[in-house]
């Protein structure tokens, strides 16, 4: 017999820090209506020294772990382009930090921010091939730029955790997908630098024609159409892109519908983005952390909706499918501490943002962070090129 396998359980985390884009208007000489309305940003989430992917991902797993039996984890996949070592799993890391069972596989997973859909439908494969499977799955990254350039206001971070097995309370996902790989240079980080190099306005176009063929691929593989899907989820490297998106996809669909039901139909999904920044490969599922928090309460409820989620990662791979809202899943969200996390952050100075952004990823083969942020879990320094994370109790 089937059984649905997809989200039991999914929680995000950010760090305790923001740059807010009024001050950064005001650093730059620029008007701040370029980020608020241009592309749709109000903060960007900052990470400070002593936070990284691995702290950010224990932080965002833990929740999901207390309320079921961890030792049942059987693998964990971590998706990230914002690796800590170039042979480690960060999700090794992680392991350790979340007292997780030896019989259990961990594996990095990388293609810009495709990374966490792939890990996803992976971990839906093996849970597919093997009910006993609970696999976490793990979407984490820091958005990083060069100071003075175009992507600067578009930083951010944050990790999603997930976990997935049979009989899900939150998301079965759906069968079928479309997909389309090409080779392009809009995004990329030679292993020499720390910050990404982007062609903005070539990337912007590469990730809408990626729409177009994966939602061919995905009506062809599935026989879905536009109407069959109540609600989108995009990965947003910028509020406004899913605007682009959403809005490209209505018409290669020829649906005659206004700008404001169409915006609605994506509206929930962003709320999150526009105060956390890009998270990579994270950012597709903080949208539907995003659109699970904050569908209105004067609806009748997403239960037996259908969710179209669109990723799509430099370079270039993008993939569209679905999946269906289970029945109760609101009993089991965890909105008020994604909400907490939000309103909890401190904001920062221009001159603090730059303190932390030069402190970020020292060469230094031995270091010690001072402590800037809360926890629970935190990168306490480097010591004969290796990395110590401490659990505060926090």
């Amino acid at each position: 017999m089937n059984q649905n396998v997809g989200i039991d359980l999914i929680h995000f985390a950010t760090s305790d820090f923001y740059l807010g884009l009024d001050v950064f208007a005001q650093q730059k000489n620029q008007d701040v209506e370029k980020y608020l309305v241009g592309i749709g940003q109000e903060k960007m989430s900052i990470a400070p020294p002593d936070e990284d992917i691995v702290t950010l991902s224990a932080k965002a797993a833990e929740p999901v772990l207390a309320q079921i039996e961890r030792e049942k984890i059987s693998a964990v996949l971590f998706a990230t382009e914002s690796g800590v070592d170039q042979s480690k799993s960060a999700g090794a890391f992680v392991h350790s930090l979340l007292s997780l069972p030896n019989r259990c596989r961990v594996i990095e997973l990388k293609h810009a921010c495709y990374a966490g859909a792939a890990a996803l439908q992976m971990a839906v494969n093996m849970v597919k091939a093997n009910a006993k499977e609970q696999v976490l799955v793990i979407a984490a990254d820091i958005a990083r730029y060069d100071l003075d350039t175009s992507g600067e206001a578009t930083q951010g971070c944050g990790a999603v955790a997930m976990l997935v097995r049979v009989n899900p309370r939150i998301l079965a996902i759906e069968s079928g997908s479309g997909y389309h790989t090409e080779d392009v240079m809009d995004f990329w980080r030679p292993n020499h630098r720390e910050t990404a190099l982007v062609d903005g306005k070539y990337s912007t176009k590469v990730y809408l024609s990626s729409l177009k063929f994966a939602w061919q691929h995905f009506i062809e593989e599935t026989g879905r159409g536009f109407n069959d899907i109540q609600q989108f989820c995009y990965h947003i490297p910028f509020t406004k892109m899913a605007e682009k998106a959403h809005k490209q996809l209505v018409k290669q669909n020829a649906i005659q519908q206004d700008d404001a039901t169409t915006l609605a139909q994506i509206a929930p999904s962003q709320i999150y983005n526009r105060v956390v920044g890009n998270s990579y490969s994270a950012s597709l599922f903080v949208g539907f952390c995003s659109l699970l928090d904050n569908y209105p309460a004067n609806q009748p409820g997403l239960a037996h909706q259908r969710v179209g989620f669109f990723s799509y990662g430099s370079g270039c791979v993008a993939e569209f499918f679905t999946g269906i809202i289970q029945p109760g899943y609101e009993q089991v969200l965890m909105t008020a501490s994604h909400q907490h996390q939000i309103a909890q952050r401190k904001a920062l100075s221009y001159d603090q943002y730059l303190e932390f952004y030069h402190r970020a990823e020292p060469n230094q083969e031995n270091i010690t962070f001072p402590e800037y942020h809360a926890g629970p879990f935190r990168l306490s320094g480097i010591q004969d090129h290796k990395r110590c994370y401490l659990k505060t109790g926090q």
